[in-house]
């Protein structure tokens, strides 16, 4: 399992990972499998008196008298929440950059008016999160064993101990349309507007993007796309299994670089990348590079070798981003299949 081989990686090499999404694997793997729950910001007071249950992707049902109003989050699920109209008290996970802007995955969260618990992975500070009173920890999970994304290992108890019921959603080993659906309906749950014309707009545009991206992918099934992310010494490519976009991307006929499982199980790979030295960065051949644009990875912009900068796909121009930790809304999904729909449409064969 992915989750068992994770745990080995260093902390620099699970976070360079992410763009293979050996991150999600890997820091679950570290992680907990804390309580995660969810509340309400737009709930009307009637909404709010109901009782609320809710049962989540590790077969647990969590009830409480009343619709959650103290919501903790990490920051990728309230973000995906905020969309649907219910917004979260606290948050933890990456939510600011250095410069103290909005992280790629705070999505159109306004971090001003959230408590921050953590910003790095580690990080989760519980005596704010006491404070906040929380009645619902919400969380993702990389694996299949029920650890909750970015929540401390070593202060899992102290965090179960403050009482809130938690819930989580996975995104592992299943395709980008499932995860999106149950954030809907944990969203309904909490008093979330699912119905409204802008979420069925949302949703429009993601099957119409879905659509265009299956046409493309077919259209030019000669196209090889390599996904992959950078740190300083280390060039990671991810395989397709495990990634809830790019198993949901293959099935609508999106042609990748698959590295062998037995690359993808090296080096604490755990089934989801394959690690290359820099030297080795050509090694497979591809039209497209699709590259982490997560904060703990180096950017396209900033990548000096110069391996890198002869790779035909680069030399093209033909290098778009990806965020392996999508922000499960469909209005924020939409524009992943639209970009990657007009980067096969405008590719060039160049492998």
């Amino acid at each position: 399992m992915p989750n068992a081989r994770a745990s080995h990686l260093t902390r620099r090499g699970i976070l360079a990972a992410g763009g293979a999404l050996g991150l999600g694997a890997a820091l679950a793997a570290c992680g907990d499998d804390e309580k995660d729950g969810g509340s309400a910001g737009k709930e009307t007071a009637a909404a709010k008196s109901g009782p609320w249950t809710f049962k989540d992707d590790r077969g647990q049902s969590v009830k409480a008298d009343k619709v959650p109003a103290n919501i903790v989050a990490f920051i990728g699920v309230a973000a995906a929440l905020h969309d649907y109209g219910v917004e979260a008290k606290g948050v933890f996970g990456p939510t600011t950059t250095k410069d103290g802007k909005p992280d790629v995955q705070a999505g159109d969260l306004d971090v001003t008016k959230v408590t921050n618990l953590g910003n790095e992975w580690g990080q989760f500070n519980i005596e704010k999160y006491a404070a906040l009173r929380p009645d619902a920890l919400l969380s993702t999970m990389f694996d299949n064993t029920g650890t909750l994304w970015y929540i401390p290992e070593e202060s899992k108890k102290k965090i179960e101990a403050v009482g809130a019921p938690s819930v989580g959603i996975s995104v592992y080993d299943r395709q980008l349309t499932q995860p999106l659906q149950r954030m809907v309906e944990l969203a309904k749950s909490l008093g979330g507007d699912v119905t409204s014309a802008k979420f069925t707009q949302a949703k429009k545009r993601f099957e119409d993007a879905a659509a265009r991206l299956r046409a493309a992918a077919k259209a030019k099934p000669d196209i090889k796309v390599l996904v992959g992310s950078a740190s300083q010494d280390i060039f990671y490519v991810s395989g397709t299994n495990l990634s809830i976009d790019l198993e949901y991307f293959k099935s609508l006929g999106v042609n990748f670089v698959e590295p062998p499982e037995s690359a993808k199980q090296a080096n604490g790979g755990g089934g989801w990348y394959e690690s290359l030295s820099w030297e080795n960065v050509d090694k497979y051949p591809a039209d497209i590079i699709m590259m982490d644009n997560r904060t703990q990875a180096i950017q396209p912009a900033d990548i000096t070798e110069g391996t890198w900068k002869k790779l035909p796909a680069v030399k093209a121009g033909q290098v778009i981003a990806r965020n392996p930790e999508p922000i499960l809304s469909y209005d924020k999904c939409a524009p992943l299949l639209e970009s990657l729909a007009e980067a096969i449409e405008k590719a060039k064969k160049v492998s």
